[in-house]
């Protein structure tokens, strides 16, 4: 799921985004290209609640603490799996009360920074390695999250934004094999890839010539395949199967991943980064919006767990649902959004 042009995956998400024209309708036109609009309503100014009892029906008005706050816009970028983070994201806000607009494809890194700057963006998600290497500039391999996220953190703070806190997942690159093959050859970690003779490496074309790519898998774990098959993205899995690549370049956070067929060799090197999700807000907008904006944001994130992404990620990817309702769905059985049946629908 794409992260900008110098990123290692960025290939993988923005093929994916452009094989889902289909799947998330007018959100994607063509690739990269057109943006999708979410405006939410003005909340009302509160909510009621009517209590029965047998003998007496109370009122109590309940001012949610988004009420009064300036209004706020929030944005993704044009992918599926970000599509999936901006509803969450913003429909969580709409509930604690927050004006909020969600702005859908906002446009390469430079545009988001500048609306960010000009208070028109109030927060997007982005990924952890992206913001470090492409936005900070910082061309380092960290060897933790919490190194990775506070050298963010300091560049953020500098430059009048704060990185909220990191998902528990992270969606990088990763190397697969099928199981059977990890099986049969005794393939447990990246290395063990050396002792494949005839190791075909399949991916798209770009890994090969990244300095994020192979250059980097062969200096850091000395696997050196004899053929590189390039791959578009989503036909790896079948390569895999039909044993045309013995490894292949995958996502940690594809939804093929749930079936358990295709296990990923670690990557104790950390080669291929941190792709944890951090919000990125303008701190003048947190101190408008008052903490509840932060707590909202952050008890989506919590919630985001591997399998939760590649869960969420199948329902749009795999069987076409839009991301809207997904995100309400999750929402909702999270206890974050009411359900139908708690709210009187």
């Amino acid at each position: 799921m794409a992260r900008g042009a110098s990123s290692s995956v960025s290939w993988l998400r923005s093929a994916l985004a452009c094989g889902l024209v289909g799947l998330v309708g007018s959100g994607v036109a063509g690739c990269g290209a057109g943006s999708r609009v979410a405006t939410a309503e003005a909340p009302a100014v509160s909510t009621t609640t009517v209590t029965t009892t047998a003998t007496t029906t109370t009122t109590a008005t309940i001012t949610l603490p988004g009420v009064g706050k300036p209004p706020v816009t929030i944005g993704d970028e044009n992918l599926p799996e970000q599509f999936i983070l901006g509803q969450l994201y913003y429909q969580a806000l709409k509930a604690q009360g927050f004006q909020v607009t969600l702005n859908q494809s906002i446009g390469p890194t430079q545009v988001v920074q500048q609306a960010l700057a000009t208070g028109q963006l109030a927060m997007y998600p982005e990924y952890l390695d992206t913001w470090d290497s492409d936005v900070a500039g910082i061309q380092r391999t960290f060897h933790s999250l919490s190194d990775a996220y506070l050298a963010g953190q300091r560049y953020a703070s500098e430059h009048g934004l704060t990185l909220l806190n990191a998902t528990p997942f992270s969606d990088t690159d990763a190397i697969a094999v099928s199981f059977d093959y990890a099986v049969e050859n005794q393939v447990q970690a990246i290395s063990d890839l050396i002792k494949i003779s005839q190791l075909t490496l399949g991916g798209p074309p770009q890994f090969q010539q990244s300095a994020t790519g192979l250059p980097l898998l062969e200096n850091t774990y000395g696997v050196i395949p004899a053929a590189f098959k390039p791959l578009e993205s989503g036909a790896q899995y079948q390569a895999l199967d039909q044993g045309t690549v013995q490894a292949a370049v995958v996502n940690t956070t594809d939804p093929q991943l749930l079936s358990g067929s295709y296990p990923l060799l670690p990557d104790p090197e950390n080669v291929f980064g941190w792709g944890n999700v951090v919000p990125v807000a303008s701190t003048q907008a947190i101190n408008a919006e008052g903490p509840v904006f932060v707590a909202t944001i952050n008890r989506v994130s919590a919630l985001l767990t591997l399998d939760t992404m590649r869960e969420l990620n199948a329902q749009v990817v795999l069987s076409g649902q839009d991301p809207a309702t997904v995100a309400q769905q999750f929402l909702q059985s999270a206890g974050i959004l009411p359900t139908p049946a708690a709210s009187g629908g």
